[in-house]
């Protein structure tokens, strides 16, 4: 089976919802999709883009439509609705560091787990240390050796080399499915992620 991967950054609330789903399609075909912590700025920055908040506020009816398709994947994956964070949008980068130690340090479901919740459920000021600390206290992960880890060089450098890997595959923001070479952006491809798994596994 080739490789599966979720590329995200935790400003992203879609990221958040696709994250919600991600469980649902590797049970029913039984495979596991592969984290992959990307800095959301950088990508906009290297692909030349923008937030929707920036690229769509001008757009007539535009944002009425966004929010009508978000209801009807709520409906068709049965999952929760994110909660507004006020302090949105959020600087990420020392939370996608932290995602990336984490990873290299094996602990990164439990890890992505809390930050989603902290920025998506309980809408933290996840820029804020003093937050940070806060919520990984409450997740019980090991508070003083992610934030070591955070300001580690090697960490910094591979969540640059992800981020700019992702842009050389074609990756323009978060979330985005690969599988295989195959790219899948947005929450709402995740129905077309799960066919696409399916048919890889039935040409074995």
């Amino acid at each position: 089976m080739q490789t599966i991967e979720f590329h995200f950054d935790f400003g992203s609330p879609n990221a958040y919802l696709a994250h919600l789903v991600v469980p649902q399609i590797e049970a029913r075909a039984n495979v596991q999709i592969q984290y992959v912590p990307v800095l959301l700025g950088g990508l906009f920055k290297a692909t030349n883009n923008a937030s929707p908040m920036v690229t769509e506020k001008d757009i007539l009816n535009k944002r009425e439509y966004r929010q009508m398709e978000t209801a009807r994947f709520l409906r068709d994956w049965n999952v929760p609705a994110q909660v507004a964070n006020p302090h949105f949008p959020v600087n990420t980068l020392q939370i996608m560091r932290g995602a990336t130690y984490a990873l290299r340090a094996g602990i990164l479901t439990p890890y992505v787990e809390a930050m989603f919740t902290s920025m998506w459920r309980k809408a933290k000021k996840m820029d804020d240390l003093d937050v940070i600390q806060s919520e990984l206290t409450a997740a019980q992960l090991p508070v003083d050796e992610i934030l070591a880890g955070i300001a580690q060089a090697e960490t910094k450098q591979t969540l640059i080399d992800n981020t700019q890997a992702s842009v050389a595959r074609g990756n323009f923001g978060s979330p985005t499915f690969f599988v295989g070479e195959q790219m899948f952006f947005g929450k709402n491809t995740c129905k077309d992620v799960e066919a696409e798994i399916e048919r890889l596994i039935a040409e074995r």
